[in-house]
Parts: structure tokens; C-alpha cells; sequence
């Protein structure tokens, strides 16, 4: 409720609502809560970046050929080859080589913790870089949607993760 009400506030009292865009919105959440269990098992089972490098093989192979049928021979620039170096280790590589080393030492539940901040490091960057504002609506609406997602989060059953490593003693 937190998190729908978050929303409604993001819509600045506009009701209309695209089907299109809510089937959307739960895919994405979908994916992306597949993302942190796949990630998490995928850095327990590999090490040195081997299971990152399978999966940005896997993602060239789906990518690659959109890229050719579009642009063809014009890929093959010395200029393009290095920028699309560059835009690989800045939006995957690197952020996925984190990602992969977070979810290997702290549980997924508090890996999305630490997710749901997203939003608000957005509307910071945006604040810092860009000059934009938000109005006070849209602050709430951002906290409502991070509260509510570190509280989804917080209240998940505890992750196998941390009976693996055998029980504490206090």
C-alpha cells in the first residue's frame, strides 16, 4: 500500500493509468527480483568473474546481431569499437562485477535493501546534475516507494544463504 500510494503521488493526481505501462511495471519488478536471486546463486557458484563473463557472451550473442542488421559494416569503425568498450564496462562490466561481489558477501534480502535506494540516489543526481527539482509530493512519493520496498525486503523469511555458512554462537 505504501508503494502504491507512493505512485499515486507520482502521478501528481492524474488518474490515467496505461495497462500497457502497470504489465510493464511488474515485469520490470519481476526481472528484477530474478536479477538479485540468479546474481546471488550465480556468485556462489562461480568466482573471478567467470559467471559474469558467460553472461556478457550470452548477452553479445542476443545484442549483436540487432546491432549488425542495423548498422552493419558501420560497427566496425575504430571509434565505435572503443566507444562500445567504453559503454560495455561503464553500464555492465563494471556494475555487474559489484553487484556479483555484493550479493557473494550479504544476503539477496539485504542486497534489495540496499536497492530501494535507487530512487532516491536518482532524484539526487538529477537534484546535483541536473538541476531538476522535485516538489515535496514527489520526495514523499520516492520515500514511500524505498520504505516500502526495504520493508518488503526486510520482511521476506530469511535467506538460505546465511544457513550455509553454518549456525552462530552468541
Amino acid at each position: 500500500m505504501l508503494a502504491a500510494g507512493g505512485v499515486v503521488l507520482l502521478m501528481e493526481g492524474r488518474g490515467d493509468l496505461d495497462p500497457v505501462g502497470v504489465l510493464f511495471a511488474l515485469a520490470a519488478g519481476t526481472c528484477w527480483g530474478v536479477y538479485i536471486l540468479l546474481g546471488a546463486a550465480l556468485g556462489r557458484h562461480t568466482t573471478e568473474g567467470n559467471g559474469l563473463a558467460l553472461g556478457m557472451v550470452v548477452a553479445a550473442l542476443v545484442a549483436v546481431p540487432f546491432g549488425v542488421a542495423e548498422s552493419g559494416a558501420a560497427l566496425m569503425r575504430p571509434w565505435v569499437l572503443v566507444a562500445g568498450l567504453g559503454v560495455a564496462l561503464l553500464s555492465s562490466v563494471i556494475p555487474y562485477s559489484l553487484d556479483l561481489e555484493a550479493l557473494r558477501r550479504i544476503p539477496p534480502r539485504v542486497f534489495g535493501i540496499l536497492m530501494s535506494l535507487e530512487p532516491v540516489m536518482a532524484a539526487l543526481i538529477g537534484l546535483v546534475v541536473l538541476q531538476e527539482r522535485l516538489h515535496w509530493a514527489q520526495w514523499i512519493a520516492v520515500l514511500c516507494v524505498v520504505a516500502a520496498s526495504a520493508g518488503a525486503t526486510r520482511g521476506a523469511r530469511p535467506d538460505e544463504a546465511r544457513t550455509s555458512s553454518g549456525p552462530t554462537s552468541s
